[in-house]
């Protein structure tokens, strides 16, 4: 699935050190629940795994690469929590800090929402953004996303906590 210079696609054995790198990283962890690091091997088993059908798993993940000379990989991006009954799905994004800026994350959206859409036959997507995210609450109101909702101290950041707002896109086509 490709739009401009972007292009999503399914996990590769060759992503494994990105996926690595990006899991681990501890800044990102209270995001996405994660207590403990990823091992190379867990991963590679993810993507080695032979059935990723989306109505099995319950989640889907696609790279993001940026076809430039040469391509490059530039982030990933993920429908979760995937409910075909309620023809509903959670949308997350991470895009690398050395490409930012470019529009990279709009298109990626952009591509991923059409495949929710048209393909799966979604009626809504969601997404939960903390509230001092800026960037990201930014980029998801252009895309159509409108908060709806406030959680009031809802993850835990170090020793602090954040507000996190839920954003969602109903799709009235």
């Amino acid at each position: 699935m490709e739009k401009d210079k972007i292009l999503l696609r399914a996990p590769e054995p060759e992503d494994v050190d990105f996926l690595y790198q990006m899991e681990n990283d501890q800044r990102l962890w209270h995001l996405s629940n994660t207590l403990t690091p990823f091992s190379r091997f867990d991963l590679e088993q993810f993507i080695l795994l032979p059935d990723k059908d989306i109505y099995i798993t319950k989640q889907a993940r696609f790279i993001i690469d940026y076809k430039d000379d040469p391509v490059k990989t530039a982030g990933a991006v993920d429908l979760f929590d995937f409910k075909p009954q309620h023809q509903r799905a959670g949308v997350g994004i991470m895009v690398l800090e050395s490409f930012r800026n470019r529009g990279i994350a709009a298109t990626a959206l952009e591509i991923l929402m059409q495949y929710a859409f048209n393909h799966l036959g979604l009626y809504q997507l969601y997404c939960n953004i903390e509230e001092d995210n800026t960037v990201s609450l930014k980029l998801f109101q252009k895309m159509g996303f409108e908060i709806c909702g406030k959680k009031m101290e809802w993850n835990r950041r170090g020793n602090h906590r954040v507000n996190e707002y839920m954003l969602q896109l109903i799709n009235h086509r």
